[in-house]
């Protein structure tokens, strides 16, 4: 952006600086939310906080509290938070009168600008924009919900999908471009312990969506830089290895891929409660060190497992 002289704004350099900055990603809530953990991130001295989704069976409630933090945030919703709209089982139990209720459009409207998905919200102050990926996703290869993405969003297929991500990614006002959604990429193994990978079938299977990375390569392509995507929908907890748990995080191509789904994300321990969130450092641009923080009484942090830390040929980390 370029104004008399050749010379960059004001504005425009205060949006691409670089910055060191603390974000905390908070995994698949499935409405495990309270009071605290809004004092707990203020405790922990974040700059911004991203929800991943999947904050409940369209938990109006929990979005609702949530859409009220006052630190600056990011959000994307997961399928959870479409369970009785997007499909014909969860119409089928859906627990109140659809006719008379719209909770997929309470929890929309409640989010305001904060809701990402298919769009994107600026941190000048920081130095990055964040873009959101399909919204409401269930993962894998095959387009599921033709209708509800048709009705709710006008898109029809992966390529529209991938068209209306990468878009909101080149209206970035900031180079730096973190990368928020539900469930992650294609391509990040197809174990049933990588990070988007099937473990509900022995056998594994890569659960990402094509199109969140299809939007990511053309985004890099277009000389964005993305030190982060982040996601969640595949949770830390195996169903068939009992003794594994699944990666964490990984890194490629100067980005690192966060899965930050550590579910339950509040557990009881010696009378009273532990509460996680992944933290970032995000260090002029690059992310420098990822640490999956338990948060207890008083709101002291009781334990710190660093996930991921730079060195100079940084490039996998479980």
């Amino acid at each position: 952006m370029l104004i008399r002289g050749g010379k960059r704004s004001h504005r425009a350099n205060q949006m691409n600086q670089t910055k060191s900055i603390k974000i905390a990603v908070v995994g698949d809530i499935h409405d495990q939310w309270e009071a605290e953990d809004g004092e707990a991130l203020k405790h922990l001295g974040v700059d911004l906080v991203l929800f991943v989704g999947d904050f409940g069976n369209e938990s109006v409630d929990v979005v609702r509290a949530i859409a009220q933090l006052d630190i600056p945030k990011a959000a994307v919703f997961g399928n959870h938070d479409a369970w009785y709209t997007a499909t014909d089982w969860g119409r089928s139990k859906c627990p109140y009168d659809r006719q008379q209720e719209n909770r997929v459009k309470q929890q929309i409207d409640l989010m305001g600008e904060a809701h990402v998905g298919y769009g994107k919200r600026d941190f000048p102050e920081l130095g990055v924009t964040v873009v959101g990926s399909r919204p409401f996703t269930w993962g894998g290869s095959d387009w599921k919900y033709g209708d509800f993405y048709s009705e709710w969003f006008g898109v029809e297929s992966f390529e529209e999908s991938a068209q209306r991500i990468a878009l909101a990614a080149a209206d970035a006002d900031c180079e730096n471009v973190i990368f928020l959604g539900h469930t992650g990429p294609i391509g990040l193994g197809e174990a049933p312990g990588d990070l988007c990978g099937r473990d509900w079938k022995p056998l594994g299977g890569d659960w990402g969506d094509p199109d969140f990375a299809v939007a990511i390569e053309k985004t890099r392509n277009s000389g964005k830089r993305i030190p982060l995507v982040t996601f969640g929908h595949m949770h830390h907890q195996l169903r068939h290895l009992k003794h594994e748990f699944r990666k964490s995080v990984v890194s490629a191509e100067g980005t690192v891929y966060l899965n930050a789904a550590r579910v339950p994300r509040i557990v009881d321990r010696d009378c009273s409660k532990l509460r996680n969130f992944s933290i970032v450092e995000l260090d002029t641009g690059v992310v420098s060190e990822v640490s999956l923080v338990w948060v207890g009484k008083n709101f002291a942090v009781e334990t710190e497992q660093i996930l991921y830390r730079r060195t100079e040929s940084a490039t996998t980390c479980g």
